[in-house]
Protein backbone atom coordinates (compact mmCIF):
# COMPACT_ATOMS: atom_id res chain seq x y z
CA UNK A 1 0.00 0.00 0.00
CA UNK A 2 3.01 2.20 1.08
CA UNK A 3 4.80 2.00 -2.08
CA UNK A 4 1.04 3.06 -3.61
CA UNK A 5 1.51 6.49 -2.84
CA UNK A 6 2.01 8.65 -6.15
CA UNK A 7 4.21 12.09 -4.72
CA UNK A 8 3.24 13.93 -7.91
CA UNK A 9 -0.48 12.85 -7.92
CA UNK A 10 -0.44 13.76 -4.00
CA UNK A 11 0.70 17.15 -4.27
CA UNK A 12 -1.58 17.71 -7.84
CA UNK A 13 -4.37 16.68 -5.20
CA UNK A 14 -2.85 19.58 -2.18
CA UNK A 15 -2.79 22.36 -5.16
CA UNK A 16 -6.41 21.58 -6.38
CA UNK A 17 -7.93 23.42 -3.79
CA UNK A 18 -5.45 26.56 -3.84
CA UNK A 19 -7.49 29.78 -4.68
CA UNK A 20 -4.46 31.39 -6.56
CA UNK A 21 -4.57 32.48 -9.90
CA UNK A 22 -1.23 31.31 -10.87
CA UNK A 23 -0.07 27.91 -9.96
CA UNK A 24 2.90 26.54 -11.73
CA UNK A 25 4.13 22.58 -10.56
CA UNK A 26 7.26 21.04 -11.73
CA UNK A 27 8.17 17.47 -11.06
CA UNK A 28 11.33 16.00 -12.23
CA UNK A 29 11.26 12.59 -9.84
CA UNK A 30 11.97 9.18 -10.36
CA UNK A 31 9.11 6.62 -9.95
CA UNK A 32 11.11 5.26 -7.42
CA UNK A 33 11.38 7.31 -4.23
CA UNK A 34 11.28 6.48 -0.63
CA UNK A 35 8.27 6.63 1.44
CA UNK A 36 10.13 8.63 4.33
CA UNK A 37 11.08 11.27 1.35
CA UNK A 38 7.35 11.55 -0.02
CA UNK A 39 5.63 11.89 3.23
CA UNK A 40 8.28 14.50 4.18
CA UNK A 41 7.90 16.43 0.77
CA UNK A 42 4.41 15.79 0.64
CA UNK A 43 3.42 17.19 4.75
CA UNK A 44 5.74 20.45 3.97
CA UNK A 45 3.66 20.90 0.91
CA UNK A 46 1.01 21.14 2.65
CA UNK A 47 1.82 23.11 5.15
CA UNK A 48 3.44 25.88 2.91
CA UNK A 49 0.89 25.99 0.90
CA UNK A 50 -1.69 26.48 4.00
CA UNK A 51 0.90 29.49 4.89
CA UNK A 52 0.93 31.19 1.64
CA UNK A 53 -2.99 31.31 1.63
CA UNK A 54 -2.82 32.16 5.55
CA UNK A 55 -0.14 34.68 5.35
CA UNK A 56 1.04 35.78 1.87
CA UNK A 57 -1.78 37.45 -0.14
CA UNK A 58 0.44 35.90 -3.51
CA UNK A 59 -1.25 36.14 -6.58
CA UNK A 60 1.46 32.90 -7.85
CA UNK A 61 2.98 29.96 -6.58
CA UNK A 62 5.87 27.86 -8.14
CA UNK A 63 6.24 23.78 -6.67
CA UNK A 64 9.94 22.31 -8.01
CA UNK A 65 10.11 18.94 -7.05
CA UNK A 66 13.42 17.60 -8.51
CA UNK A 67 16.06 14.56 -8.64
CA UNK A 68 19.36 15.16 -8.75
CA UNK A 69 21.51 12.14 -8.61
CA UNK A 70 22.89 12.70 -4.93
CA UNK A 71 19.87 14.19 -3.50
CA UNK A 72 16.11 15.19 -3.68
CA UNK A 73 15.01 19.13 -3.92
CA UNK A 74 11.57 20.85 -3.11
CA UNK A 75 11.63 24.28 -3.54
CA UNK A 76 8.28 26.22 -2.87
CA UNK A 77 8.23 30.10 -3.61
CA UNK A 78 5.50 32.86 -4.11
CA UNK A 79 4.83 36.27 -4.50
CA UNK A 80 3.28 37.66 -1.34
CA UNK A 81 3.98 40.20 1.01
CA UNK A 82 7.26 37.87 1.93
CA UNK A 83 8.77 37.86 5.24
CA UNK A 84 10.72 40.69 7.66
CA UNK A 85 12.61 39.07 10.51
CA UNK A 86 12.20 42.72 12.20
CA UNK A 87 8.14 42.34 11.94
CA UNK A 88 7.75 38.79 13.34
CA UNK A 89 9.14 35.02 14.10
CA UNK A 90 10.14 32.39 11.57
CA UNK A 91 9.74 29.58 14.62
CA UNK A 92 6.09 29.36 13.72
CA UNK A 93 5.03 25.42 14.82
CA UNK A 94 4.33 25.05 10.46
CA UNK A 95 7.90 26.21 9.85
CA UNK A 96 9.97 24.62 12.69
CA UNK A 97 7.59 21.14 11.66
CA UNK A 98 9.10 21.40 8.04
CA UNK A 99 12.78 21.82 9.41
CA UNK A 100 12.64 19.03 12.38
CA UNK A 101 11.16 16.25 9.58
CA UNK A 102 14.33 17.54 6.98
CA UNK A 103 16.70 17.61 9.64
CA UNK A 104 15.67 13.85 10.84
CA UNK A 105 16.12 13.14 6.98
CA UNK A 106 19.94 14.74 7.26
CA UNK A 107 18.67 17.24 4.72
CA UNK A 108 19.15 21.22 4.47
CA UNK A 109 15.96 23.63 5.05
CA UNK A 110 16.36 27.44 3.82
CA UNK A 111 13.86 30.06 4.09
CA UNK A 112 14.10 33.24 2.39
CA UNK A 113 11.43 35.95 2.78
CA UNK A 114 12.80 39.01 0.34
CA UNK A 115 10.52 39.41 -2.56
CA UNK A 116 7.55 36.91 -1.46
CA UNK A 117 8.72 33.47 0.71
CA UNK A 118 10.77 30.35 -0.21
CA UNK A 119 11.62 27.28 1.63
CA UNK A 120 14.02 25.40 -0.28
CA UNK A 121 15.04 22.22 1.11
CA UNK A 122 17.42 19.22 -0.15
CA UNK A 123 17.65 15.67 1.33
CA UNK A 124 20.58 13.50 0.29
CA UNK A 125 19.93 9.97 -1.02
CA UNK A 126 21.84 8.08 1.19
CA UNK A 127 20.90 8.91 4.65
CA UNK A 128 23.45 8.55 7.46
Amino acid sequence: HDDAVNLQETIKGIITDIKIENVEFEYDMSEIIPNNIKYCFAAITKEAIANIIKHSNATSVKITLREHPALYQLCIEDDGKGYNPEEGDTTGIGLKNMQERVQMLGGTFQIRGDNGFRIFITIPKKQD
